[in-house]
């Protein structure tokens, strides 16, 4: 199918030699309501389904800071810029009361990727990290919306061998994120990415909150003990 006859397919009533501009305007208002229907819909189906898994990971990763770890967090593409997104919540939380957790964005130092990228390949760009910056107690995010970067999968893998604790966002089947490389892997049942990246972000803000409270749960109990005693 050529470019041409795919937008053909997706907008039929922008092609044709003449155009009611009023038919134009309905059909592209028709195309926002089922993109937001859709969203609705994906949104809808993934916190059904995939709830358990959230809590899940919002407590082992409470764990990591109520341990003293870091979380470090990856992606490719529009998934890198969710990842700065997820350590700059936990880093600089906007909710009054609630402390910054160290996070680090392993994307973010361009002259590092760039050079494993050109030296040794672009599959070992976040595993050389994890190898030089993590410690066994610290987690680690990464996001695909495919679930199969190679470099996110060789990241997991590393990780999880020196004993971090691993979350993916992926979308789809899964991919081989879903395959037993994550402790916690957080699945949007759709291939269309535009709702995987939509569903993720939701996703992302419910842990950092989740995990807010549940570590500020435990300073509940301990100042509890402290008054008790």
């Amino acid at each position: 199918m050529t470019s041409k006859s795919a937008l053909d397919v997706l907008y039929p009533f922008l092609h044709g030699k003449e155009q009611d501009p009023a038919a134009v305007d309905a059909g592209l208002l028709h195309s926002i309501e089922e993109k937001a229907r859709e969203s609705r819909e994906t949104n809808a189906s993934f916190f059904a389904e995939q709830a358990p898994v959230l809590l899940d990971a919002a407590k082992a990763l409470a764990g990591v800071y109520r341990r003293g770890g870091r979380m470090f967090t990856m992606g490719n593409g529009g998934s890198s810029c969710d990842a700065s997104h997820v350590a700059v919540e936990f880093l600089h939380p906007i909710t009054a009361g609630r402390p910054a957790l160290a996070a680090i964005n392993l994307t973010a130092d361009v002259a590092m990727t760039s050079a494993v990228g050109n030296d040794v390949g672009f599959e070992h760009i976040f595993v050389r990290q994890i190898i030089a910056h993590g410690r066994a107690g610290d987690g680690l995010i990464g996001l695909s919306t495919s679930g199969n970067s190679a470099n996110l999968i060789a990241a997991f893998v590393k990780a999880k061998d020196m004993g971090l604790t691993t979350i993916g966002f992926s979308g789809g089947d899964g991919g081989k994120m879903a395959s037993g490389v994550c402790d916690h892997c957080l699945v949007v049942p759709t291939t269309s990415v535009h709702r995987i990246q939509e569903c993720h972000v939701a996703a992302y803000h419910i842990l950092w909150d989740l995990v807010h409270t549940l570590l500020a749960d435990d300073r509940g109990s301990a100042a509890s003990k402290d008054v008790a005693a």
